[in-house]
């Protein structure tokens, strides 16, 4: 029995070594009303973060009232002067086009789906502006969107 609360403590240790995170940056911002509006830039400001040669994902938190496969969002990444660094637009599917099931992961109605930036960030990049790219002038079902920065 004494081996017990030394393994015990073994996989603790473990456990939490490992939910120290592979990020170096990750913020998801909210939409209170669940809808993004077609004027809605959202910004995340990256002033302390380094983000050269590190892989980038982009977040999109969504439920069951998302009546579209995918989302098209713009990212622009500007310098600490403003200046345009990356303009792009991505598709990102959010349910499979054949069956329907969504991709993304979560519990109850609320899901995130993870897709990697297609880009490698520039070492100038202070601040990664999104915009959603549907047409749509209230894009509903669409709970919070984010951007995480691995290490």
């Amino acid at each position: 029995m004494s081996r017990l609360p030394a393994i015990f403590l073994v996989c603790l240790l473990f456990l939490l070594n490992s939910c120290s995170g592979d990020r170096v940056f990750e913020e998801f911002k909210p939409f209170e009303s669940g809808v993004w509006l077609a004027t809605d830039s959202i910004n995340f400001e990256l002033n302390e973060v380094e983000v050269s040669n590190r892989k980038s994902l982009l977040a999109i938190r969504f439920n069951e009232t998302y009546k579209f496969s995918n989302c098209y969002v713009r990212i622009i990444c500007q310098d600490s002067l403003n200046t345009i660094l990356e303009n792009r637009l991505i598709n990102m599917p959010l349910f499979d086009s054949k069956s329907g099931k969504p991709l993304g992961k979560g519990f109850g109605n609320s899901l995130t789906k993870y897709d990697t930036v297609p880009f490698d960030l520039d070492s100038r990049t202070k601040k990664v502006t999104l915009l959603q790219y549907m047409r749509e002038d209230q894009l509903s079902g669409i709970e919070a969107i984010g951007l995480k920065i691995l290490k």
